[in-house]
């Protein structure tokens, strides 16, 4: 398994949220390419990247941030937040993105997710954001009638590889992952499946693994301390 450090972008600054709260942003780092070098050199092959601006204006906002990341630290790098036509993704991955992350376009604009994977393949990912089980849309801010499973099972049959699932009431609370979600959605589709939200000590990191997911995501975990990056790397590749 995979360990994917975080950096959320929100007005050019590292920023987490607190279950998705835009008004919570609490800066977790001075730079965020001293940052992402910092993860390279503890052992991370892949980095997670949100333009927060970008979710919720619908366009990207910090694309040159992200860029100059993915050419300066050598990590490949997934990149989702206000992408919503296939010229925004074709110019992510044309510049060095490696894996593109379709989140409220899945659920608006289902045909945008079906002619991207066709084009790009496992460069796309799907990221689904959910509120009491239910999907969330435009930067957390509109939960749909939409179930996660649901939309799952949707997008594995358009073809789409990965997929991303978050817990938007443990996101940024290091209360643990949602592991009956989480296994049920590694049960009800052969997509890869990465964790996200709530991940709080090496436990759930363990805890992923032994589900057989593709990843687990890790920020403010890895900012306050609670899990040291190295050793998380080092357990995940164990399984």
């Amino acid at each position: 398994m995979i360990v994917l450090p975080a950096i959320d972008i929100k007005d050019k600054t590292c920023v987490r949220l607190f279950k998705g709260d835009y008004g919570t942003a609490q800066k977790v780092a001075e730079d965020p390419f001293e940052t992402a070098r910092k993860f390279a050199r503890e052992g991370a092959k892949w980095i997670h990247m949100v333009d927060l601006n970008g979710a919720k204006d619908a366009y990207p906002v910090n694309r040159e941030i992200f860029l100059k990341i993915a050419k300066e630290t050598g990590l490949n790098t997934e990149l989702g937040g206000g992408i919503r036509d296939m010229k925004t993704i074709e110019d992510y991955l044309k510049e060095g993105i490696s894996r593109i992350i379709l989140g409220s376009a899945a659920v608006k604009n289902p045909a945008l997710v079906a002619e991207a994977v066709k084009e790009f393949g496992d460069k796309i990912a799907v990221g689904i954001d959910a509120r009491d089980g239910m999907v969330a849309t435009e930067g957390w801010m509109e939960t749909s009638a939409v179930c996660y499973l649901e939309l799952a099972m949707a997008m594995e049959q358009m073809g789409v590889k990965t997929l991303i699932y978050t817990d938007i009431s443990r996101d940024g609370t290091l209360t643990g992952v949602n592991l009956d979600h989480l296994e049920q959605l590694n049960d009800a589709v052969s997509c890869r499946v990465i964790a996200s939200g709530g991940v709080r000590s090496i436990e759930d990191i363990e805890n992923c693994a032994k589900l057989g997911l593709y990843g687990c995501i890790c920020g403010k975990s890895i900012y306050s301390g609670a899990i040291d990056l190295k050793q998380a790397i080092e357990k995940a590749g164990e399984f």
